[in-house]
């Protein structure tokens, strides 16, 4: 990823003065009423579909503003930012989109060198500012949208970390109309669960108002601290027990009941390499989104119907 200098007025906040001896850089809030905020796509002529809400990854690093402060976020106001957040997006949209109302907001996200100390200290602290966003976001959207829809929220990463937060946010109004929450590649804790009864794991392919999540490693010696769930659903057969599924003929996915991770073999994750020690080093963090996406396709259209049925 490249540095890239903000062009937009920010204003100034004392963030880690401590640890890093000086004032840091905090780039402009998004305003959520302009279109150019958000990702749109899709359509539902049939009104069959689902409302889907999807929280980006993480796609920036520390980068310099052009005062020489140092910035731990992305700004949603630099073209250059949005461009990069838009390639996961757009990529997402591919396969959650069609049938449905796709929606995705650009938000601050904390730089990848919050993740990159291995302190879930510091990542707390620094993506409290990407989960105002994200809720700030979520707000705006749903007070536009039509009620009688199920809904869906997603997220990869840092966009699950938000997802997870999200459920804490969300009203029960709100909740009462959710289809499903994907959380990928990011963990759902007891902790989460006893704070928030919003957070229900998924048991099978069709229970509603329940979260999904699941991350990929080679190796249960390979689980990071970001992806140490206490839950985890095969999203190939919907299993939550070690009962393997198949997956495009070669490759097998398997949940470990013991570490709440799914275990792959028949597949390298060669494609995605790796980033530092921090992923795709035993891990195949990179691929949650993609290597899954038939099944996560087929999967929101099935519990947006159960939803309907029960209303």
């Amino acid at each position: 990823m490249k540095r890239i200098l903000a062009a937009l007025p920010a204003v100034i906040v004392l963030f880690g003065a401590a640890a890093c001896g000086q004032r840091d850089y905090l780039p402009a809030a998004p305003d959520y009423t302009d279109p150019v905020m958000w990702i749109t796509a899709g359509s539902d002529s049939t009104d069959t579909g689902a409302d889907i809400f999807y929280v980006v990854s993480t796609w920036e690093t520390d980068w310099t503003a052009p005062d020489g402060r140092p910035c731990h976020y992305a700004d949603v106001w630099n073209p250059v930012h949005r461009e990069h957040m838009a390639t996961e997006i757009n990529r997402v949209a591919a396969y959650m989109s069609p049938g449905n109302r796709f929606y995705a907001p650009f938000y601050r996200h904390t730089t990848i060198d919050a993740w990159e100390t291995g302190d879930e200290r510091v990542v707390r602290e620094r993506t409290r500012l990407a989960v105002e966003d994200v809720c700030a976001a979520f707000d705006h959207f749903i007070a536009g949208r039509d009620t009688t829809r199920p809904l869906i929220v997603a997220g990869f990463s840092q966009g699950g970390l938000a997802v997870v937060e999200l459920l804490k946010h969300m009203q029960d109004e709100t909740y009462a109309r959710l289809a499903a929450a994907y959380v990928l590649g990011y963990k759902v804790t007891a902790a989460d669960m006893a704070q928030c009864s919003h957070i229900v794991p998924a048991a099978g392919e069709e229970d509603t108002g329940v979260t999904i999540c699941y991350n990929t490693v080679k190796d249960v010696k390979y689980v990071k601290f970001f992806t140490a769930s206490d839950i985890c659903i095969n999203p190939v057969n919907w299993h939550t027990d070690a009962t393997p599924a198949a997956l495009h003929d070669s490759i097998t996915v398997t949940v470990s009941p013991q570490y709440h991770v799914l275990v792959v073999s028949g597949y390298s994750g060669a494609e995605y390499p790796p980033y530092k020690d921090l992923i795709n080093v035993g891990d195949i963090h990179s691929c949650e989104p993609w290597l899954y996406s038939d099944c996560l396709q087929a999967n929101i259209a099935r519990r947006s119907r159960a939803w309907r049925k029960k209303q």
